[in-house]
């Protein structure tokens, strides 16, 4: 396994992390993509370790909370080999203290995380969504409270846009609070949103991306291709309206060259797809899911090899978009182009 600095902090992590999503499978949204128990948790758990897989992200809305408790059995015993990640802010309630980052719902809530996953300190926390109801000074100095008392190690966010995270460091830097140092992001071959605004912010400020949905909301399993449609029975008939839109052109012509390259490389489409993003600039951690053993022993075979020059740039090609206002002019205009050279395809 590589391992990466996590943004501009001290904290190493795996390139590729375990999503807990599927643990539980409790609730109408968050519950719908798997019902691993604990015994199946702790057998994904082993094949995760076993391969170097250190870090496992959760968050409370998961399956209502048991999937951080089922975490914190399969992990019971060897907390001190794993990095816990999880995340806060979305509603787990209907109550008016039952959403958002207010001081009291960030202490209740990680109390409550503490409490499920049985351990004594989270090792990275996540806002899951902005809050624009509370002011941001309040937000970091409940952060910073957590931090100093030692139930809390690392503090990031999640699906948060440009402003809202430079806002939120700005604050941090003035008042002296913990800075962001992670942004849990859509980023896949058929969404490349995150490249306009937050990936730049993330280079300069020292922000690790730490990729959700890697393979676009299911859609980048090798199981959609051109001429085929959506298989019977996937769970993307339920869920696709509340992922990520994606055009149906731009799938099938990405699915077209990540299906030659996997025929170049012997590798399969979805490790194609997630070995595409770990080359990318400020990502620090790619998570992958699995309902199953095979599922996850296949998404592990993302790391150990590197695509070529030329096959990175083709899938490049195929999955560019027109820039959205203001980026485009820098895009395609030499003389805005000179002053924001684009960045490097490094990671």
């Amino acid at each position: 396994m590589e391992y990466r600095r996590l943004g501009r902090s001290g904290l190493t992590v795996p390139a590729l992390s375990f999503g807990a999503g599927t643990f539980g499978g409790r609730g109408p949204l968050f519950g719908a993509w798997g019902s691993t128990d604990v015994r199946e948790a702790r057998r994904l758990v082993d094949v995760c370790l076993e391969a170097g897989v250190t870090m496992f992200d959760t968050a409370d809305v998961y399956s209502d909370g048991a999937s951080e408790e089922i975490l914190g059995q399969a992990i019971r015993g060897r907390r001190d080999q794993v990095i816990v990640s999880t995340k806060t802010g979305l509603p787990t309630g209907e109550g008016p203290g039952d959403a958002g980052t207010s001081r009291s719902r960030l202490i209740r809530a990680v109390e409550d995380a503490l409490r499920r996953l049985g351990t004594g300190h989270i090792d990275l926390l996540q806002l899951h969504a902005f809050d624009a109801a509370t002011p941001v000074e309040e937000v970091l100095a409940a952060l910073d409270d957590l931090v100093r008392a030692g139930k809390v190690r690392y503090v990031g966010v999640s699906n948060f846009s440009g402003w809202q995270l430079m806002k939120s460091l700005a604050v941090a830097e003035r008042y002296g609070r913990p800075r962001y140092v992670a942004h849990q992001v859509y980023y896949s071959l058929v969404g490349r949103d995150y490249e306009w605004e937050l990936m730049p912010l993330g280079l300069d400020q020292g922000v690790g991306a730490i990729v959700w949905s890697p393979l676009g909301w299911g859609r980048l399993t090798g199981r959609i291709r051109r001429g085929r449609p959506l298989p019977e029975g996937s769970r993307l008939h339920r869920t696709a309206d509340y992922g990520p839109p994606v055009d149906d052109e731009l799938l099938y012509t990405v699915v077209d060259v990540l299906e030659e390259i996997a025929e170049e490389t012997g590798r399969a489409v979805p490790q194609i797809a997630i070995n595409w993003l770990l080359r990318r600039p400020t990502v620090s951690s790619v998570i992958i899911g699995a309902r199953n053993e095979e599922q996850l022993r296949q998404n592990l075979g993302a790391v150990g090899w590197t695509l070529t020059p030329d096959q990175m740039a083709r899938l490049e090609a195929a999955s560019a978009v027109t820039a959205p206002y203001p980026y485009f002019p820098y895009r395609r205009q030499e003389g805005f182009a000179r002053l924001n050279p684009p960045i490097e395809n490094a990671a």
